[in-house]
């Protein structure tokens, strides 16, 4: 083919292009192919290396456990918990490369959580020791009688290692059924208003009934680990939005076009889109002269029906509220002789599943021990309790998002009018020593119970002297 200004031979071409499909991908791999193994041995190379430092760097991080118990009479919606999630959002730092490959620089993330020791209840945070004081702050923000200890942690009093002589255990990661631009059920849907007055139908009730359950010897877990991370995610979820309506984009142009944008080559331009289309498939531009006239709507919102809409008016709204990375996991775990998961798992599953909508998303158990194969499921068993204990994004079923609506919905503070009587709750509000009395801080530690409904979580005494010799002591929860 002569252009004028060069010669391609397109019997090469032809020739190249006629072969099998296995001779053709040889020949491809054996002229550029190590291109992409170099790059990916480089690429893994980086990775390891930052995940060296940054385990590393994150060896000397400490850890605290907090139980949070709130006031008897707690009239706060879960828009309160919602605030406290934007609150811990703003420990978001997005590292540079000096921090991210040299100082080691890692997102720290929360872990909020609820469990139930032979029906025992409690509310608990975990975090690192650098963000102690804005979780409390968040927490006193919105709930300010609110009781906040520091716990030991209750993962260390079950086995780490399956099978066990005394114990069996059921654990599961979950996820979403369908990309995270979807949302689940608000608890704005849970409003009840039949009567004049709207009332929240808290689902936390069904979900601690389930916890309410379980007996001596039986214990059940839930955990949420979110991550504060920059709105990038919503690019994805606008992209799926998009596609859901049927918007159209720009028209594609074929691989040799931009030559004909290019001002040098605009006389050749009618050459070059037949070369492109010729060789490449590409489609033969029409000249600058020509124009296509696209008189159709730019998306198919129209022809969509009410529900197709209203779940599009959704995904916005989700989007337009702050997301966090996000991982549930669950567990109940038992002493052999009373081991009934039929019981415990399938309470939790039944109350996880009024955070679903059949027609957008829904939480599903994506990964489990309930595997048949017992030597593959103790050893499933045992890789889960430990990334449990060490509250680890990374392992198992894929992380997503979820924004503060959708988490305050499936994590926050019953209200008072949810009757589930082993929840500890603060009782007595402690009140304020005299001012310029000596204080001696005396650490009286009791663990989260262990075996018995009566046993209360670890609280701090403060002792004081008065100048006649008379002790007083008070609660601090400061």
């Amino acid at each position: 083919m002569d252009l004028g200004f060069i010669v391609i031979n397109t019997s090469i071409l032809s020739d190249f292009f006629s072969q099998t499909p296995g001779a053709l991908i040889v020949q491809v791999f054996a002229i550029a192919g190590w291109i992409v193994f170099v790059w990916l041995l480089f690429f893994g190379g980086i990775m390891f290396y930052a995940d060296y430092i940054q385990d590393k760097k994150t060896q000397s991080w400490k850890f605290v456990l907090l139980a949070i118990d709130i006031p008897q009479e707690n009239v706060q919606t879960p828009m309160a918990v919602e605030q406290l999630f934007s609150h811990i959002a703003g420990a978001f730092d997005a590292p540079d490369l000096r921090g991210k490959f040299r100082d080691g620089y890692k997102q720290r993330w929360f872990s909020f959580e609820i469990i139930s020791i032979e029906g025992y209840i409690q509310f608990l945070a975990w975090t690192e020791e650098a963000f102690r004081e804005l979780l409390e702050g968040a927490i006193y923000a919105q709930y300010p009688e609110a009781e906040i200890t520091e716990v030991e942690d209750y993962v260390v009093q079950v086995p780490e290692k399956y099978p066990h002589e005394e114990y069996d255990i059921w654990m599961a990661d979950f996820a979403l059924a369908e990309h995270e631009a979807y949302p689940l059920r608000s608890y704005r849907e849970f409003e009840h208003n039949i009567s004049k007055d709207t009332v929240l139908k808290d689902p936390m009730g069904t979900f601690l009934e389930s916890f309410s359950r379980i007996g001596y010897g039986e214990q059940m877990w839930f955990q949420i680990l979110v991550q504060p991370i920059s709105n990038k995610w919503k690019e994805g979820a606008i992209a799926k939005i998009k596609e859901l309506i049927g918007e159209k984009g720009p028209a594609k142009k074929g691989p040799l076009s931009f030559l004909t944008d290019n001002v040098v080559t605009k006389e050749f331009g009618l050459d070059w889109g037949e070369v492109s289309a010729q060789l490449l498939g590409g489609v033969r531009s029409e000249g600058a002269d020509s124009k296509s006239v696209d008189t159709g709507d730019v998306n198919n919102l129209r022809a969509m029906t009410p529900g197709q809409v209203k779940l599009v008016e959704d995904m916005e709204k989700k989007i337009s509220k702050i997301g966090l990375k996000t991982k549930m996991r669950a567990a109940y775990m038992a002493r052999k002789e009373v081991f009934n998961p039929t019981r415990g798992v399938n309470a939790l599953i039944g109350a996880i599943n009024q955070f679903n909508i059949p027609t957008a998303n829904s939480i599903i158990a994506k990964s489990t021990t309930g595997i048949r194969n017992k030597a593959k499921a103790n050893l499933k068993k045992t890789e889960m309790v430990k990334a449990y204990r060490k509250r680890k994004l990374n392992y198992g079923a894929n992380a997503f998002v979820l924004n503060i609506e959708e988490l305050a919905t499936i994590w926050h503070f019953p209200m008072s009018h949810v009757k589930t009587p082993m929840v500890q709750k603060a009782t007595t509000k402690a009140a304020e020593p005299p001012i310029g009395l000596p204080v001696e801080y005396i650490d009286r530690t009791i663990p989260i119970a262990k075996s018995s409904a009566d046993e209360k979580v670890k609280k701090h005494k403060v002792e004081t002297m008065t100048d006649t010799g008379e002790v007083i002591e008070y609660d601090d929860f400061g």
